[in-house]
């Protein structure tokens, strides 16, 4: 993989704006995030490095590139989960260099605004997507009893809509921790198995198709749930071709549901000042 003189998330910059014109410029930050990850083809081993607060240490380094990003002026400052390019990101043409020029750009423009606090010191920030909360939840999941994480995640598929919700536990086969039916209207319906698993690390390809082997000819549509991540070819495996489909939830995904839901979680609302817009009026016309 090349490397940009400079801070190691410049290297994100060019890939960060093709995933998004490829996604037609916007896509949430997991798919984009996903697609740089698989562009550049990142290794496992890389993809397993945290930082000190638990976080992946290359998803900080992303966002780090579409901060400055946001600070150029290429992605637009929308709310957060939704990445999309401004005017000037989708027509924006990198040559080489040009990564080192907007970084000295932002930190230019920062600078005049504080003598305190400088962007260049940046193996000291880090900078992501994640909110404090969620990194402590997931933290938090990890920690449960494997019978109580099962439990959890039955009440969490009832929140979502399932019905008949059951977890089989120890008397499950194959790795099945339970089974449910999701009604879509009255006429439709799926049955439904699933497998929660509290995992550290990446669940990989073999795991996914030792699940569809278990539920072969026993559901419609599996379900795997993990506190960890799952493999670039395990998300294959789970889409492949003329096989039982199988929805994978990643512990992100999972605080988002704990999220959406409200579940355990109580809401707090925040305001951050926007400076861009109070600048138009700090001057006498």
């Amino acid at each position: 993989m090349s490397r940009t003189n400079g801070p190691q998330f410049l290297r994100y910059i060019v890939p960060l704006i093709n995933v998004l014109k490829e996604k037609g410029g916007s896509g949430t930050a997991r798919e984009i995030t996903d697609g740089v990850i698989e562009k550049l083809d990142i290794s496992e081993e890389e993809l397993s490095e945290k930082l000190k607060n638990g976080s992946s240490k290359i998803k900080n380094q992303i966002a780090w590139a579409r901060m400055y990003l946001v600070k150029d002026d290429y992605i637009d400052s929308s709310r957060r989960g939704v990445w999309a390019l401004t005017e000037k990101g989708l027509n924006s043409k990198f040559a080489a260099g040009d990564e080192k020029k907007l970084f000295s750009r932002v930190q230019s423009e920062y600078t005049k605004k504080t003598d305190d606090t400088k962007l260049d010191k940046v193996k000291s920030i880090e900078v992501t997507d994640t909110e404090p909360h969620e990194t402590e939840l997931l933290e938090l999941l990890k920690t449960l009893h494997p019978t109580g994480f099962e439990r959890l995640c039955q009440r969490l598929l009832r929140e979502a809509g399932f019905e008949q919700v059951v977890v089989t536990g120890k008397t499950a086969d194959g790795g099945i921790d339970g089974h449910g039916v999701l009604k879509v209207n009255p006429l439709v319906s799926f049955n439904v198995i699933f497998q929660c698993k509290r995992y550290k690390d990446a669940v990989s390809s073999p795991q996914i198709r030792d699940f569809r082997g278990a539920m072969s000819g026993r559901a419609d549509k599996g379900i795997f749930i993990t506190t960890g991540r799952f493999t670039e070819e395990a998300k294959k495996e789970a889409r492949r071709d003329g096989s039982e489909p199988i929805e994978l939830v990643d512990g992100e995904s999972l605080v988002n549901m704990f999220e959406q839901f409200e579940l355990g979680l109580n809401p707090v609302t925040t305001y951050e000042i926007d400076h861009k817009f109070f600048k138009e009026f700090a001057y006498k016309e």
